[in-house]
């Protein structure tokens, strides 16, 4: 099953605004509601999807509850609605 770049965006902001503001997401709660099998072979896209809402501001990527900067994070990393997020 092919997944597109259009479908985790939908899925990834969808997941945020279930969980309301100040709460995150994990990136594989996004692959797994995509994909419940094969849900690590998402997760670079995942990841990519969730690098680029973060640079449009849809997004904020945290680390042990503070912001980062996905692009120079090690570990794990999770998804927040902005404020601005509905």
């Amino acid at each position: 099953m092919t997944v597109s770049p259009d479908v985790i965006r939908a899925t990834l902001l969808e997941l945020v605004a279930q969980r309301g503001p100040n709460q995150t997401i994990c990136p594989s709660e996004v692959a797994r509601a995509l994909n419940t099998e094969d849900w690590r072979r998402l997760m670079p896209t995942v990841r990519q999807v969730g690098q680029q809402l973060r640079a449009e501001g849809r997004i904020v990527v945290t680390q042990k509850g503070q912001p980062v900067d996905p692009n120079h994070a090690s570990g794990p990393i999770r998804y927040r609605q902005t404020e601005e997020t509905p």
